[in-house]
């Protein structure tokens, strides 16, 4: 058996869970939250009869990194583990991986599926595990797969079934939940220990061992006095205000200052009542009107040219369809030229790249062994960072060896898996000094010790800057904000520390309840938890069950044309939302074949699709061939709006829609498609 060397307070931390305590584990960034879970599961395992362990993580890619970086080094001799993420085929028969294994390290979303889907082959009850480990819980809330999991847990004990896992659970910070009073962050930290089932435990003993192990990087505010001149975002605005006057806005609207998240979330709403009330010149404004905000926002962080690429993109793929469109389209190519003009010229640009230069210069250099990682809020940001370091002659010459890492998915703007991970064994080996992030660095990548992280307009909560803090772990290390002198991300980053210490102060104050008080407070928020998820659960049935499928219209959302009805559209596998009527495909046209990284049991992807109406070119989806027969559109329904008897709206998601979508029934779709076709 591996040799553990815990440090004296994991020891301390972990005592509670070896007496069979349902705990969370509260240590910072880099205190070995998984390695003491790593002891616990071992103790468990060695005086558990019939024991299995299950861990929980909440991104893909830590099902690997638990997997090989922890558990199998320290359990992988005595025991039988198996990782299992959507990436992999164990997920199909993930109850008889189950059966088999020791310890199990899979997403949560493989363990909800399991619980409820009936299938032998798939389903696992909870009484099936003694040991359920949840990393990062801090998730467990609200409507998060975590806490859907959890719900099933004290159903169960609320009934007073016996034979329910251990819970352990870890985290470097339960945040506040937005609470700005310690009455209100002792609540948030109450309920989660309540949706978790768990006591919350710190070292007490060794804090001092702890602060020596996990050392605070040095804070620096780098602030940058206001742009004195900004004839880019000038000529922004007042294309904007060109725009605010062709379209008529609504009497009882208002829209905030441009340039701001206000004004983006203002004409977010107003594409939505320009969709509800048939007014296409609303509805279309509001969309490019948010494309030139972007470019605000841009301007105001990155580089001009940024901001002018942008735009550029936006409008490159724009074909127009009526007057509006000619406008919009006519506007910005009027401009363009003077747009890239502005945005060559050097005297006007942004002040905030040059003390970002300045503050990678101080750290990086010839023959310095520096690591660092610059977090910015857009995958669109870190790749114009990139590019700036790319192109920076001081920045080159100072031997950065920068790449981009952000959150891994399917979609053209996202990392594949393979690709995030090479990234990070680069900078684990030494090829790459620096990482332009997202926030997927923030939390669980087992990313080497850093001396420099930078914030670069960044607003986040007071977990997200611990977690980036706690990845500035090398001695003498530095955590930099670089902020605009008196800006909404200075103040929030302010803010953010007093949140932190109240965050401390109210798990301390949980943790000086009394078992009695405690174990009260928790019953009354579990029980309350059950009802409130039963009474939305009613309530999702009642608005899901408003209107009959037949009564609801599909309309494309950019050209307002109705193109399927509600009873058009099946739910394949609990996941996919497609039209079975053969009527459907003159709707549309098909483009460039959508590629994804993984494999499926019963489906692949085809090409994407788009609307056929005139120059609309809405895109809808793609088309996914199931069981190598039935070609299925496979809809977004953010990409229409609903024509229902009480009126036109828009919803993000398939989940909000008010009627009732059918389960899909491959061999309905056979008979109908392939009448010729004989089933035994």
């Amino acid at each position: 058996m591996a040799d553990f060397g815990l440090y004296s307070y994991q020891r301390e931390v972990v005592e509670r869970a070896l007496r069979r305590e349902n705990i969370i584990i509260w240590l910072p960034t880099g205190g070995g939250k998984t390695r003491a879970a790593v002891y616990v599961a071992q103790k468990h395992l060695e005086t558990t009869s019939q024991a299995k362990v299950v861990v929980l993580v909440n991104k893909v890619h830590l099902v690997d990194q638990h997997y090989t970086k922890e558990f199998k080094p320290h359990l992988g001799d005595e025991y039988t583990l198996q990782p299992v993420s959507g990436d992999s085929e164990q997920k199909d028969f993930f109850g008889k991986v189950v059966k088999k294994s020791d310890v199990v390290i899979c997403t949560a979303q493989i363990l909800f599926n399991a619980l409820t889907n009936m299938e032998e082959t798939k389903h696992v009850e909870l009484s099936d595990i003694t040991l359920l480990i949840i990393d990062e819980c801090h998730h467990t809330h609200k409507e998060g797969v975590y806490n859907k999991i959890m719900r099933f847990y004290l159903e169960k004990k609320l009934k007073g079934e016996r034979k329910l896992p251990q819970i352990l659970g870890l985290t470097a910070s339960p945040g506040t939940g937005g609470a700005r009073i310690l009455k209100n962050a002792v609540e948030h930290v109450l309920q989660i220990c309540a949706n978790l089932d768990s006591a919350i435990v710190s070292t007490k003993n060794y804090a001092p061992e702890l602060k020596k192990k996990v050392p605070r990087p040095m804070k620096t505010f780098d602030i940058v006095e206001t742009r004195p001149h900004d004839p880019f975002g000038d000529h922004l605005k007042m294309m904007m205000q060109m725009i605010h006057e062709f379209m008529t806005l609504p009497h009882d609207f208002r829209l905030r200052q441009r340039g701001t998240q206000e004004y983006e979330a203002d004409v977010v709403l107003l594409e939505q009542r320009g969709v509800k009330d048939g007014n296409r010149v609303l509805a279309q404004c509001a969309l490019h009107l948010r494309q030139y905000n972007d470019a605000l926002l841009i301007n105001d962080t990155l580089r001009m040219i940024d901001a002018y690429r942008s735009l550029k993109d936006f409008y490159s793929t724009k074909v127009a369809m009526d007057g509006t469109d000619f406008f919009l389209v006519g506007l910005f190519q009027e401009n363009q030229v003077e747009l890239k003009e502005i945005a060559k010229n050097s005297q006007y640009e942004n002040p905030k790249m040059g003390k970002l230069q300045t503050v990678l210069l101080k750290q990086f250099g010839p023959g310095e062994k520096s690591r660092g990682i610059l977090f910015c809020k857009t995958r669109k940001s870190t790749r114009c960072l990139h590019d700036w370091v790319l192109n920076n002659g001081a920045l080159q010459e100072a031997g950065i060896e920068a790449a981009v890492l952000t959150g891994a998915g399917n979609s053209i703007n996202h990392m594949t898996q393979n690709e995030q991970s090479d990234t990070i064994k680069n900078f684990r080996d030494g090829r790459l000094n620096l990482l332009i992030s997202t926030s997927v660095a923030e939390e669980g990548l087992d990313i080497p010790e850093c001396n420099l992280v930078v914030r670069y307009g960044l607003l986040t909560n007071e977990i997200a800057q611990q977690q980036a803090s706690g990845r500035a772990r090398a001695q003498d290390s530095q955590y930099s904000v670089v902020a605009q002198k008196g800006g909404r991300e200075e103040r929030r980053e302010h803010i953010n520390e007093l949140l932190e210490e109240l965050t401390g102060k109210a798990i301390a104050e949980v943790q000086e309840m009394s078992p009695h008080e405690f174990q009260k407070k928790i019953s009354e928020l579990q029980k309350e938890a059950i009802i409130g998820s039963k009474v939305a659960e009613m309530q999702k049935m009642r608005r899901r069950s408003r209107f009959s499928a037949s009564s609801v219209q599909l309309v494309c959302r950019n050209c307002f044309q109705r193109v399927a009805s509600g009873n058009d559209i099946k739910l394949l596998e609990d996941a996919h939302y497609v039209n079975v009527n053969p009527d459907f495909r003159k709707h549309y046209k098909v483009g460039g074949q959508v590629a994804i990284e993984r494999s499926f049991e019963d489906w692949e992807p085809g090409r994407i699709i788009s609307c056929n109406n005139a120059n609309c070119n809405k895109d809808w989806g793609f088309e996914m061939k199931y069981r190598k027969v039935a070609l299925l559109p496979n809809i977004a329904i953010k990409n229409f709006a609903l024509e229902t008897p009480e009126g036109r709206v828009t919803v993000k998601k398939w989940k909000d829609v008010s009627f009732t979508v059918e389960e899909f029934s491959f061999e309905e779709y056979c008979q109908d498609h392939f009448p010729d076709m004989t089933t035994d």
